[in-house]
């Protein structure tokens, strides 16, 4: 089991998440847990004061070490049996491979930083990576966090089907073909015949061919960068020629 230990100044936040839908399930079939602990719980005085300005003078505050690293040492865990992580403009992007990997981890800390960021002591001495959703600033870390667990817990067996996993965009490095429910048309726009039909075959063919349609239009970079099988290959080809 995955156990997942979020250090947040807005557990709060992160409590209303954990008691949500898939997360909610999954942590009720003992799948994989999530435990918050609040840096406030290690507060430098009665006034739960835990930043401070920075040294050298700027903007904003920093998050002092010390309620980090004992908000940290309050979990139990020996450092070499977990995976630490902070989030942080300056980090690797997530991608899928990297969602996947987590899984092979037994014990994650996510550090939800806040404000300025936290000290560089705490990343020196703790931190395994940085990671970051994309090239953009959050008010904290408790949003990735969650799109991180919420990612991640998705490629544990028995969270959600395995069927729905292999259907969903990145899983063979292209993205998911369009989607259609009722009604067959809907403001002069129809259903492709070909999904009406309830011929499985060439449902199948043509959902490999959107996806690959999809890939091409929104993602060329992923059709770039990675190696595919001869029959799609072949389909890239194809659908090359005829856009």
């Amino acid at each position: 089991m995955i156990n997942f230990y979020l250090l947040t100044l807005f557990p709060e936040l992160l409590k209303s998440f954990s008691d949500t839908s898939i997360i909610k399930k999954g942590i009720g079939k003992k799948l994989f847990s999530i435990i918050i602990k609040d840096i406030r719980d290690n507060a430098l005085n009665k006034y739960g004061q835990v930043d401070d300005e920075p040294y050298g003078g700027g903007a904003g505050m920093v998050l002092r070490p010390e309620p980090i690293y004992n908000a940290f040492k309050a979990l139990n865990l020996k450092k070499e049996e977990c995976k630490i992580i902070y989030f942080s403009p300056k980090g690797r992007k997530i991608d899928n491979n990297y969602i996947i990997n987590l899984t092979n981890f037994k014990n994650i800390v996510l550090i939800c930083g806040h404000y300025e960021g936290i000290d560089q002591r705490i990343i020196d001495l703790l931190v395994d990576e940085e990671v970051s959703l994309g090239d953009f600033i959050l008010t904290g870390g408790e949003i990735p966090a969650m799109a991180l667990i919420d990612a991640t817990v998705r490629h544990i067996k028995g969270v959600i089907k395995a069927s729905s996993l292999e259907e969903e965009s990145f899983y063979n490095n292209l993205l998911e073909y369009k989607h259609y429910t009722r009604p067959e048309e809907f403001m002069y726009l129809k259903v492709p015949e070909v999904l009406l039909a309830g011929n499985h075959k060439k449902i199948l063919e043509y959902r490999l061919k959107d996806s690959i349609k999809e890939t091409l239009k929104m993602r060329p970079d992923l059709i770039e960068k990675n190696l595919f099988d001869n029959k799609i290959t072949k389909l890239i080809k194809e659908i090359r020629e005829e856009l």
